[in-house]
């Protein structure tokens, strides 16, 4: 997974996850998706979509960006409607692995400031504490 995300910031020279999805010809839109989705990723005629709640924080509508930019790059050929408010806190495999890219992109190269905490950390990098967990697997790197 670090590999695909290094590979998209070298390629892209960004980690934002809206520069990234537009290069990537992946149409985005902002609509109402109701109470508990955040998001969707899909395909349709070779064409591919993340729709995004347009009520979301701008903070989470970067999250969710990035989080349905790993379903398009690391589970090819599967359309997902897959965020809604339990997805974050009981995830399956797909949304475990989804948030953790989102993570890792969306923190790519930003180390912990002395005496910081994690939720500092996270709200510096605009990236919702609720996804404080996914950072386990990055925390030594973090540290570093």
């Amino acid at each position: 997974m670090d590999t695909v995300v290094s590979n998209l910031i070298k390629k892209h020279k960004t980690n934002d996850p809206f520069v990234i999805a537009k290069n990537l010809n992946i149409t985005i839109v902002f609509e109402d998706l109701g109470e508990r989705t955040r998001g969707f990723y899909y395909r349709k005629l070779r064409r591919r979509y993340i729709c995004i709640h347009r009520d979301l924080s701008d903070e989470w509508k970067r999250f969710v960006c990035a989080h349905e930019l790993a379903h398009d790059r690391l589970h090819k050929g599967v359309s997902r409607f897959c965020i809604d408010e339990n997805s974050f806190f009981s995830p399956g495999k797909f949304e475990r692995q989804a948030n953790e890219f989102a993570v890792l992109l969306l923190l790519k190269n930003e180390k912990l400031e002395p005496e910081e905490s994690i939720y500092d950390f996270l709200k510096r990098n605009n990236i919702p504490v609720e996804m404080t967990e996914y950072l386990k697997t990055y925390n030594n790197a973090l540290i570093k």
